[in-house]
């Protein structure tokens, strides 16, 4: 079997993540955020030059240079790249059009009207090479393991089903979530049948990321928290399940080793348990979750986390920055085992890049200063459950 990939890549030099990933014991937390390369540094729109976003996602090149900023910029301070893409190239080869506007972000022409628009039964009938169809982001990770020339990691990633959903009947982002909300509760089989071909798309979709090169992958439930606990259970989680439950197989299949899992669903702190009780390696935190006790939980089922600073943070001044990413450093055990340092979402424009250079100093300092320990020694891991399980009542469907 395949150690990582069939391509011949210089060896990783720097493991710490991938470690902390396998639940390893670790000399400190690694260090890397959500969105790293992009429109907040000055490099970014140099290279993009007068290209489109989704023009850039398909230029190898381009994607490769933009992934490579941070780490050029970080360099020592930050210990994986993620490749320079889109969750929603995922629509675009299943035959739906989407284009970025300027100012309003992803647009969908002609979204998903309803379980009679022709086009749910040609998204549902098209059979998508996938290998195919999203070959420029292969190519574009393999071209950025050679680049990278094991000095990190490089993440892969996808949407998760939930979330592609809401953009592909939505038509964009929303407030509201109008027209999720009618196919859930008002079409739940033909939305269940659209999740599942999703779900299975994800499944080759990353397993041909790791045979180009991609050495982790995280699933993006960025819409996760507009469900309730009840429609998260039916609508979401059943489809980040089948991830985790059959990339491995097909790993296995294509004779190339199993990479770490994480899922990040976005605003479902009530579901905290029961994604550590899936198959996933690494869950990903927002910054609604207090660390302490997510900790706790996470720690209980053998789970790595990832998180959790809100993003917001970093306009605030060193002094709010160090404040949080102490209670991070304490919440999460030290960062010795268990946590990948993170913000709680992508990094959000106008950031200036010397303050994420400064949060990422201060994981690096503040976590050298923690004396190890295994876990937060006060912390009532009965009492943290108790609190998630009523937090979990306050927010159920009655």
């Amino acid at each position: 079997m395949a150690s990582n990939t069939t391509h011949s890549f210089e060896p990783l030099q720097n493991d710490l993540l991938l470690r902390t990933a396998r639940g390893q014991k670790v000399e400190r937390p690694p260090c890397w955020v959500m969105r790293q390369a992009g429109r907040y540094l000055p490099e970014y729109h140099r290279a993009k030059g007068k290209s489109d976003f989704f023009e850039c996602c398909r230029s190898p090149e381009i994607a490769s240079e933009l992934t490579l900023q941070p780490i050029d910029r970080y360099e020592g301070l930050i210990d994986a790249a993620i490749i320079f893409s889109d969750i929603l190239v995922i629509p675009q080869a299943m035959g739906m059009e989407v284009v970025m506007v300027d100012g309003k972000g992803p647009h969908f022409p002609e979204p998903l009207g309803s379980p009679e628009d022709e086009q749910y039964a040609e998204v549902m009938g098209r059979e998508v090479d996938v290998k195919e169809s999203l070959d420029y982001v292969y190519k574009a990770i393999t071209m950025t393991r050679h680049k990278l020339k094991g000095r990190v990691p490089l993440y892969g990633f996808c949407g998760a089903p939930f979330t592609l959903m809401c953009y592909m009947v939505e038509g964009g982002g929303s407030k509201i979530f109008k027209q999720t909300k009618t196919w859930i509760f008002k079409y739940g089989a033909e939305s269940k049948k659209l999740l599942q071909k999703i779900a299975e798309f994800c499944v080759e979709y990353l397993a041909l990321q790791v045979v180009a090169g991609a050495q982790i992958v995280q699933v993006f439930d960025s819409w996760a928290g507009e469900l309730s606990p009840t429609s998260f259970r039916e609508f979401s989680l059943p489809y980040l399940t089948y991830i985790c439950d059959h990339l491995p197989a097909r790993l296995k299949e294509l004779e190339m080793e199993a990479v770490p899992m994480v899922v990040f669903a976005k605003g479902a702190w009530y579901a905290l348990e029961e994604l550590c009780q899936t198959k996933y390696d690494v869950v990903g935190l927002d910054w609604l979750h207090e660390p302490k006790e997510a900790y706790a939980v996470a720690q209980k089922y053998g789970k790595v986390v990832q998180g959790n600073a809100d993003p917001g943070v970093l306009y605030g001044g060193h002094a709010a920055i160090t404040k949080v990413v102490e209670e991070m450093v304490e919440g999460f055990g030290g960062g010795k085992q268990g946590w990948i340092a993170n913000l709680g979402h992508g990094i959000t424009p106008f950031v200036k890049p010397d303050d994420l250079k400064f949060y990422f100093q201060e994981i690096h300092r503040l976590s050298g200063l923690h004396q190890e320990i295994a876990m937060p020694t006060n912390v009532d891991l009965a009492a943290a459950e108790q609190r998630i399980h009523e937090r979990n009542i306050l927010q159920s469907d009655w």
